[in-house]
């Protein structure tokens, strides 16, 4: 058992929450009990997460998508109310990190997904409000773009979207976990990689054709698992809790 707000400093400080800026209100956005003895990590906040929460006695839970962002309405009505008075009833506290966790050097998503495509972080990637987000990376080992798609579909479970009109073997890459878009592949663009990997499809077919290059959409969701499946593991060797990773599939 372990103090939440020991939890939440750590969590502050190995993410560097305070000093990313980003839509999402990052950090702990509910407080429940003072006493953590479970943490239940999910990519998602919301009414199915909870209750997965209250299934297994979590006494927290820590997404990357969490309740509250810049951009929406904050009132505590309807559907949104529902929620939080299930959070607030059971006692569950909330902590969200968005883009601290999609630029986490070590556990972060895209980082993450580089290791796990056995390629070693080269150059900062994916500039968005103001800081990079992201990397690319290099490998002395080139693959195919099937051997990265079976990779892909065998540790995330991911059902891909692939535009291969470049190399035929990849040893340079750059990555953009969840939502990347036009800009993020304009600058896959400028850096000469061999295959720019995201999450959301978008429709730029001709474009990635006319450019001669490559490109993966992985899933939004399946392209985010990876870094809070990695913050999982440094709260369990850093706290006295049990933590547990619960995968809610959206297919998108």
């Amino acid at each position: 058992m372990t103090n939440l707000k020991k939890i939440v400093e750590h969590l502050d400080s190995y993410l560097d929450t305070k000093n990313i800026n980003d839509d999402s209100w990052n950090g702990l956005q509910i407080e429940g009990k003072s006493e953590v003895e479970k943490v239940l990590f999910a990519v998602d906040a919301g009414l199915e997460t909870f209750e997965k929460a209250i299934e297994k006695n979590a006494d927290m839970v820590v997404v990357h998508h969490g309740l509250f962002w810049k951009s929406a309405n904050p009132s505590l009505i309807n559907w949104n109310k529902k929620r939080i008075e299930l959070l607030v009833k059971n006692g569950i506290s909330v902590y969200a990190s968005h883009l601290p966790l999609d630029k986490h050097p070590e556990s972060g998503n895209n980082a993450q997904l580089l290791k796990i495509l056995g390629f070693e972080k080269n150059k900062e990637f994916g500039f968005s409000n103001g800081e990079f987000i992201s990397f690319t990376g290099k490998t002395n080992q080139p693959k195919t773009i099937i051997e990265i798609e079976n990779i892909l579909k065998k540790e995330l479970h991911a059902t891909c979207k692939t535009l291969a009109f470049g190399k035929k073997e990849i040893s340079t890459i750059a990555v953009c976990s969840g939502g990347g878009g036009y800009p993020q592949f304009i600058e896959s663009l400028d850096t000469d990689v061999d295959l720019y990997l995201t999450g959301d499809s978008t429709e730029m077919y001709h474009l990635v054709k006319d450019a001669n290059m490559n490109v993966i959409f992985a899933g939004h969701h399946a392209t985010e698992i990876v870094g809070v499946k990695a913050l999982a593991e440094i709260i369990k060797k850093e706290f006295e809790v049990e933590t547990l990773f619960v995968d809610i599939p959206t297919g998108l």
